[in-house]
């Protein structure tokens, strides 16, 4: 699979395209009834049978444990496509932290900030429309930089990592996961899958240390690969066992497509053609663009 940084689209198309979909009504009923609407990420499981909402918490929790020592009431931290805001209040939570939540889609953050304000969390956690690409933040504002599952929607990888890294202090840290293609994936055994998701192409782990070495951030990566099989593997069974109830809430061409495409996610991570893991970082040196 290639490293590329750069999809087959101009960066502001390709961020239309991606708001489009994640703006559907159809993608919130599926998150909010399958994934359970508050952190909708990649979890980390405790057993093959775990909760999809309770793993993917434990996701969040566990990329907080790796900057932990950075964050108090004094931090401040960026989320970089913070969706509808799990993360944001985690870290506000059980930091006092501020956050800055920072998403393409409008509608995804004025959920975001209705929530935060139900749970008292508003005076903490400020939800800026914008794009990873363009971020409009003052060089070294930042502790901690943190996304979670976001780089792979991304034309420009390289770019993107370049602003996280403009705007995080000296001795702060980059923590991020993502969705790749292992090294030897071949980019037509993807494609199915991916075609769901309007992503023309995934980096791999290579690609990301190469670009965070060049700014000046080698980068310790976790791979959890194994929970990414047990976690496309736990939605295709939770689709399949709630069909039914899913039929009253989501059209059914989605639905259809959905279950036509899950089956071709777990199939591509039962062989690992795909990578799931978790970067970190600390910046000690000034960066440098790639």
């Amino acid at each position: 699979m290639s490293d590329t940084a750069k999809g087959d689209s101009s960066t502001p198309d390709h961020e239309e395209s991606t708001r489009h979909y994640y703006e559907s009504s159809d993608v919130d009923a599926f998150y909010d009834a399958v994934w359970g609407g508050e952190d909708i990420h990649v979890g980390v499981y405790a057993d093959a049978q775990e909760a999809i909402a309770d793993a993917s918490h434990r996701t969040v929790e566990h990329a907080a444990d790796q900057v932990s020592d950075l964050l108090g009431s004094d931090a401040t931290v960026l989320d970089l496509g913070s969706g509808y805001g799990g993360s944001a209040r985690a870290l506000a939570e059980r930091f006092g932290c501020r956050v800055v939540a920072l998403d393409l889609s409008e509608a995804h953050n004025r959920r975001h900030r209705a929530a935060n304000a139900r749970r008292g969390l508003d005076g903490l956690i400020e939800v800026v429309t914008g794009s990873l690409n363009h971020l409009p933040y003052e060089a070294g504002r930042f502790d901690v930089v943190w996304s979670l599952e976001v780089l792979c929607h991304v034309a420009d990888r390289d770019g993107a990592l370049g602003e996280a890294v403009r705007v995080l202090r000296p001795g702060g840290a980059l923590v991020f996961s993502d969705i790749m293609a292992d090294e030897k994936a071949p980019a037509q055994a993807l494609r199915p899958a991916l075609s769901r998701l309007g992503v023309q192409s995934l980096a791999t782990p290579s690609f990301y240390r190469q670009s965070l070495s060049r700014l000046g951030l080698p980068a310790d990566f976790e791979d959890r690969t194994p929970d990414l099989a047990t976690h496309y593997a736990r939605l295709e069974e939770e689709m399949r066992r709630r069909t039914p109830e899913l039929r009253g809430t989501i059209s059914p061409a989605y639905l259809d497509d959905l279950l036509a495409n899950l089956p071709l996610w777990t199939d591509i991570t039962r062989r690992r053609l795909l990578r799931w893991g978790l970067f970190h970082a600390r910046r000690t040196t000034t960066p440098s663009r790639p």
